[in-house]
């Protein structure tokens, strides 16, 4: 059973206590003022017997409003409680994400790992401006992708008088 359907049950089973105390009540203060032996019936004259609510009513109320509060929390807040989750689970798939990404740099000389952290950065990114940001000689740089494209880790693909390269597996 899911929390908006317990809240539910909640609400509606103090509504139904709510109305049976009321009217228990009602029945105690009717069956008072039947018994009650007071000689005081004058129109401004009080009997001190009516309308008292005995302290049993008091903690019954206290009780009913309680549980319909908690009824009324899971029935209104359980879809922020699922967002928070939704949002935990994405953090968690993303450190495992940078993890993977974190092992699989340690199997790469110091090259290949700036290539790789570059290309992650802005996928699609020309070779060109691939060498700029990692300061490498386009020899090298072209050495560097020839052995990240025999891994299966990048692609490059023609752009004019350069290539673009893109990583082949999610990181």
């Amino acid at each position: 059973m899911n929390n908006k359907h317990l809240g539910l049950i909640l609400v509606v089973v103090c509504v139904v206590l709510g109305i049976l105390l009321f009217t228990f009540n009602e029945l105690i203060n009717s069956q008072t003022a039947d018994a009650c032996s007071c000689t005081e019936n004058d129109e401004d004259a009080f009997c001190p017997h009516q309308h008292k609510i005995p302290w049993q009513i008091y903690i019954g109320i206290l009780l009913v409003a309680i549980v319909a509060a908690l009824g009324f929390y899971l029935l209104l807040f359980e879809k922020s409680q699922k967002e928070i989750l939704s949002a935990l689970s994405k953090q968690k798939e993303l450190k495992i994400e940078e993890e993977k990404f974190s092992i699989l740099l340690k199997g790469m000389d110091e090259y290949e790992q700036k290539v790789i952290k570059a290309v992650k950065d802005q996928d699609g990114i020309t070779q060109q401006t691939l060498k700029l940001r990692v300061d490498m000689h386009k020899s090298k740089l072209s050495i560097v992708l020839d052995g990240l494209e025999k891994k299966g880790l990048v692609k490059r693909v023609p752009k004019g008088k350069t290539n673009q390269v893109f990583l082949k597996i999610a990181l």
